[in-house]
Parts: C-alpha cells; sequence; structure tokens
C-alpha cells in the first residue's frame, strides 16, 4: 500500500474550501464568506468561513481543521479499539448549508483524513467523507440529478462503489429514534483505504469537487419560488430533525468536541432558526405529506 502524503492532502482541502466558497457565493448572489481562523490548544487548528443572511442561504458554514494529538480520541477508537495509544492527525473540509427559501434543501458535506501513527509501525491511515441532501418540499428532478452527480464520481473507482456508499448513507442518516431519515441520502463512507493513497486521495477528491456540480444547481432552480408563512414554518419544524441528529448522532459532531475543537466552529451546522411541534402530523395529500410519503422513504434514485 503506498505511503500517506499528509501534505499533499491538506493543500487540496485548502483549495477545496476556497472553492467550495467562491462557488457558493456565486450561486447566492450577494451574501460573502467572513473567515476566522482559530487554534487548538492541544495541537493544530483551522479556519471557519460563514455566510450569514444572503439573498439564498440564511447560514452556510465551510469549516477546514487540522487537528493533532498524542492520544486518539474515544470517537475515533469505538469501533478501532487496536488504535488507542496511538498520536494522531485529523484534518478535513466539513460544510453545512441552509437556505431561507423552503424549496431550496438544506446540504452537508465533509471529506477527511485520519492517521494514526506509533513509533516503530507501520502508519494506519483513512479517508471519510460525503454529501446528503435534506429537502423540505420534495422534488424528483433535484434528487435524481443529486444521486446521478454521486454516481459519476464514483464510478470511476468501481461499479460497487456508489450503490456500497448510497446504502451506508442512507443508514448512517437516519434518526433512530424518530424512525426516520434524515433526507433524501447521498454518499457517506468511512475507514477507506482500499485502493491504496494514491487512488483512494484521487476518490476523495473526486467525491470533494462534485458537491458543488451536485448542490448548486439545485440551488440555482429553487432559489426564485415564491413561498409564504405555511412553508416557512414547516421549514423549521423540519430543521428541528437536523440540530437531533446533529447532537445525539453525528460522529464528526463528537469527535471534534471530544478532541477540543473550537466550539463555535463545530456547532456551525445548526441553523439559525427551528421549532418543534408536539405530536405534529401533517394532513394527508399536502405537500408536506409528499415529504413524509414519497421522498423519506428507501429507494433507488438512478
Amino acid at each position: 500500500m503506498s505511503q500517506p502524503d499528509k501534505h499533499a492532502v491538506k493543500a487540496y482541502l485548502l483549495q477545496l474550501q476556497d472553492r467550495i466558497c467562491a462557488d457558493l457565493e456565486a450561486a447566492d448572489g450577494s451574501g460573502r464568506f467572513q473567515e476566522e481562523s482559530w487554534e487548538r490548544e492541544a495541537g493544530g487548528g483551522g479556519r471557519s468561513r460563514v455566510l450569514t443572511d444572503g439573498a439564498v442561504i440564511e447560514k452556510g458554514g465551510v469549516n477546514f481543521s487540522h487537528v493533532f494529538g498524542t492520544q486518539m480520541p474515544a470517537s475515533a477508537t469505538a469501533h478501532r479499539p487496536e488504535l488507542a495509544g496511538r498520536s494522531f492527525e485529523a484534518m478535513g473540509v466539513s460544510l453545512v448549508i441552509h437556505p431561507k427559501n423552503p424549496y431550496v434543501p438544506t446540504s452537508h458535506a465533509n471529506v477527511r483524513f485520519f492517521i494514526a501513527e506509533k513509533e516503530g509501525e507501520e502508519p494506519v491511515w483513512w479517508f471519510g467523507g460525503g454529501y446528503d441532501l435534506t429537502p423540505y418540499y420534495g422534488n424528483m428532478e433535484d434528487c435524481r440529478q443529486w444521486h446521478r452527480t454521486a454516481q459519476a464520481a464514483c464510478e470511476p473507482f468501481g461499479e460497487d462503489i456508489y450503490p456500497r456508499f448510497k446504502k451506508w448513507c442512507d443508514d448512517y442518516f437516519y434518526l433512530k429514534h424518530r424512525d426516520e431519515p434524515r433526507g433524501v441520502g447521498g454518499l457517506f463512507f468511512d475507514d477507506f483505504n482500499e485502493l491504496g493513497f494514491e487512488q483512494s486521495f484521487a476518490f476523495i477528491r473526486a467525491v470533494g469537487d462534485s458537491y458543488t456540480k451536485a448542490y448548486c444547481p439545485i440551488v440555482e432552480r429553487r432559489k426564485g419560488m415564491e413561498w409564504g408563512e405555511r412553508e416557512r414554518d414547516f421549514q423549521l419544524y423540519r430543521r428541528g430533525r437536523y440540530v437531533e441528529f446533529n447532537l445525539v448522532f453525528d460522529r464528526g459532531t463528537l469527535f471534534g468536541l471530544q478532541t477540543g475543537g473550537r466550539t463555535e466552529s463545530i456547532l456551525m451546522s445548526l441553523p439559525p432558526l427551528v421549532r418543534w411541534e408536539y405530536n405534529w402530523h401533517p394532513e394527508a395529500g399536502t405537500p408536506e405529506a409528499e415529504l413524509y410519503d414519497v421522498y423519506l422513504q428507501p429507494q433507488e434514485w438512478v
């Protein structure tokens, strides 16, 4: 297996953050990301970029982080106990976009690299990441285009990659206590090194590079649609599911908090406004019910 090049991965991730921010600013039309650099006392740091109150994006964050330490955190060794006691480095780009228009879906993406090292032993490394889409009002054209783009990014690396990581995404972004998925999925993978470093790195680049190709056309199609109080109320209600997942299940959130990362950056994934209703259910035959009856049901989109 070829040896990992940490410097090449970091250079790519920094450049990816730049390109994604530029693409999202173009899609928004007026909003601009504000950058804040931070340092982690135990080692490392990052740069957080947040856009608020844009023409389309109500709140969006695109973060880069690179942290390191002498002990792997519990969230990283829970399923790999043999790595306990190794030093580690973790770097990645993570983003969440919450548009104001309820007809524009929320989207999330991240690509990351972990390496655990111990003197006298081979380093253990892997990539992880993916992206997923969370619509409030379902649109078949958007869902199919999102998944076709994901499939195209995976195809050069093997016919099994897209269906395997699509299913992993469906399984991961699932709210067990609600018995429902967070959205319509996309790609999710972790502990990925099976292609050797060069090809595994090429795959993570293909995923990272395809995110705005998947998302920005959806933003362009939906950002001009008219909406009112009803749609906004439903969007804020469904955002509650997003908050529940990120605070209860998300491994990236747990990793960041356990490693002493910057809390403001870790929790930038949360929407600016959200609401909960007790025992609320959509009225049958409405567009709100269609989200549950059609779009939040397991299916193959391509």
